[in-house]
């Protein structure tokens, strides 16, 4: 375990650029900085126009294009006076003035439904090159069985925030429904999503995502047991929210490797592979307790994660040298 790089401000969302540099948004300032990945040397791009940060919402989620090679394109999931949206942003990599590096946003999906609580704003391009974004239900239970809502969602979409074929209804993003708060997307080696979620005051959960799957919320929270309602999935993990309280997940080694702010540790998931009920054993914890609250986890290849903490985040207890970006190596 090493720190890459301290003193951020309310991190969210974390990216790797092509060339392994790492972008990291902060939540409170609405600022996007690079992160040298071998020197930890911090680089202000610029802030995002438009962010109103209150309660858990602001700048979250980030992630870059997968043609961004060519395009320059940085995508951002953040909040404004009016709503969630997503929008993009052109990086001039040879741009010499810190600060002032990001192009105007190009939103390409607006109207995702804000509240102080419950904003998701998860954003990662899957193996199909499509944009997937978790959303919160902001706190109105209603907007998770909602279709019609983009709350309490997963949604997929085209680059470009377009509805495409292979979705559940071929007009609408709407991905998956019944979530409550959706901080975690990742793909594993069998190109399966899975997705982390906050539960209320019981479970927290891991889902497999399938398209169209409705999740339960509010109806269920956790896996429906025995005497388990009909047309919902349950979560192929559980946890007590004390325990957990997941934000980012990333896949390495065969496991999930799941971030936890109030249960401050980092879970390990082992996947079997073929399986979608159960884990291969029962998740292990790991740091509990060692850098506080953990916001995001990132796959950086091979054996090697980024561990971003969340103490500034007004929640947790801020030491100094709070927040960094940790690395370190799994099995």
């Amino acid at each position: 375990m090493s720190t890459l790089t301290e003193g951020l401000d309310s991190p969210w969302g974390l990216t790797a650029l092509p060339d392994g540099d790492l972008l990291v948004s902060s939540r409170d300032k609405g600022t996007i900085t690079r992160v040298d990945a071998k020197s930890g040397k911090k680089t202000l791009l610029g802030t995002v126009p438009g962010v109103a940060p209150a309660g858990e919402g602001g700048l979250l989620g980030i992630t870059v294009s997968p043609t961004f090679g060519t395009d320059h394109l940085v995508y951002a999931y953040f909040t404004t006076a009016s709503d969630n949206r997503i929008a993009r942003m052109l990086y001039d990599e040879k741009g010499t003035t810190p600060g002032h590096l990001l192009g105007a946003p190009d939103t390409i999906l607006r109207g995702i439904p804000k509240g102080s609580i419950h904003n998701g704003g998860r954003i990662a391009f899957g193996p199909d090159h499509m944009l997937y974004a978790g959303t919160g239900e902001t706190g109105d239970r209603g907007f998770a069985q909602d279709k019609k809502s983009l709350a309490g969602k997963i949604l997929r979409m085209t680059p470009d925030g377009e509805p495409l074929h292979g979705n559940p209804q071929a007009d609408s993003v709407v991905y998956s429904y019944g979530h409550r708060n959706v901080q975690g997307l990742a793909w594993d080696n069998h190109k399966r999503l899975w997705a982390s979620e906050f539960g209320q005051d019981t479970w927290d959960e891991l889902n497999l995502i399938v398209p169209g799957g409705n999740y339960g919320w509010p109806d269920v929270e956790g896996k429906a047991g025995k005497a388990g309602k009909a047309g919902f999935r349950d979560p192929v993990a559980q946890w007590k929210t004390s325990e957990a309280s997941p934000s980012g997940v990333a896949f390495a080694e065969g496991s999930i490797w799941m971030a936890g702010l109030r249960g401050e540790r980092l879970w390990r998931i082992p996947l079997s592979g073929a399986a979608d009920k159960e884990p291969l054993a029962a998740p292990q914890s790991f740091l509990k307790g060692k850098y506080g609250r953990l916001r995001t986890v990132l796959a950086a290849g091979g054996n090697k994660l980024y561990l971003v903490t969340s103490e500034t985040d007004t929640r947790g207890t801020p030491k100094p040298g709070d927040d960094k970006i940790l690395v370190l190596e799994v099995r």
